[in-house]
């Protein structure tokens, strides 16, 4: 048999965005031509080793998004528990590690998922309905922005979702500051994702979640109001709608939640002192 150092599998492709030879019908005649179309690979989220979770994801920002992941989902009590991070491609697949406290594995053994999570579900991976409609404490007070200074950071997320311009069907999550300004942005094909990114990126810098809210080019469902609550952000815009449960969730946490968020109009679903004229 032979011996030695197994190969290495080659690292697959974490290319954001690949272009594809299509046929596309315009102007009155059919013409061959390649064509951008968002990536969507499966990731694999292991906790001190342990395999946890399998996400659909497109391959930028992954670290972000588990450690995003683990918060939001209340996996950990906070951040402070999670130890480290790192993305391994060695198997040819991507795995992100997570490691977490001893003491917060054995809670997290008792709810393993062993799924695969779809880009457009957000709570697939719940075993019981107490998981999937967990109830945040209250978001706590204070923050506020005006609708000019929204309507500003509206204008200018369009211009800082390099991916979105390319392949047209990735969501974007960005942090804006109470003062108006996008200070940060992350995109994905799942909604779920991008703000899981945003959140893990906040997170993993230091950041204060104090200074600002975030804002999304998704509808508001419910699980996004539960991700924003549960790190206590007191604020979620989104450009879409939202859904009765995530109206009904962010007025019991005192998160103010803004659906339709266009230059011409915003509609304040909860707590609207937040938004001053």
């Amino acid at each position: 048999m032979p011996t030695g150092t197994p190969p290495v599998a080659d690292p697959p492709d974490d290319t954001p965005v690949v272009r594809l030879p299509v046929r596309r019908w315009r102007a009155g005649q059919w013409e061959d031509l390649p064509d951008n179309v968002a990536a969507e690979v499966p990731v694999a989220l292991s906790y001190n080793s342990i395999p946890h979770v399998v996400m659909m994801a497109t391959p930028r920002d992954l670290e972000d998004m588990a450690v995003g992941f683990t918060v939001s989902e209340a996996l950990v009590a906070d951040a402070g528990e999670v130890r480290g991070v790192s993305l391994d491609t060695t198997s040819g697949d991507f795995e992100v590690r997570v490691s977490v406290t001893g003491s917060r594995l054995g809670a997290m053994l008792e709810r393993r998922r062993n799924l695969t999570g779809r880009t457009g579900c957000g709570v697939c991976g719940a075993e019981t309905v107490e998981d999937a409609i967990r109830r945040p404490p209250p978001v706590p007070g204070g923050g506020q922005t005006t609708r000019e200074q929204l309507v500003g950071a509206l204008r200018r997320l369009r211009t800082l979702q390099p991916l979105g311009a390319l392949a047209g069907s990735l969501h974007a999550a960005a942090w804006v500051g109470w003062d108006g300004e996008v200070r940060l942005v992350r995109e994905d094909v799942g909604r779920h994702n991008a703000l899981d990114k945003l959140i893990g990126a906040k997170l993993r810098a230091g950041q204060s979640l104090d200074d600002g809210y975030v804002m999304v080019t998704s509808r508001a469902s419910y699980e996004m109001v539960q991700k924003a609550a549960t790190l206590g952000i007191r604020m979620l815009v989104a450009v879409s709608a939202p859904t009765a449960l995530g109206v009904s969730l962010a007025r019991e946490c005192g998160l103010t939640l803004v659906g339709f968020a266009r230059e011409e109009q915003q509609v304040v679903y909860s707590c609207p002192e937040r938004l001053l004229s």
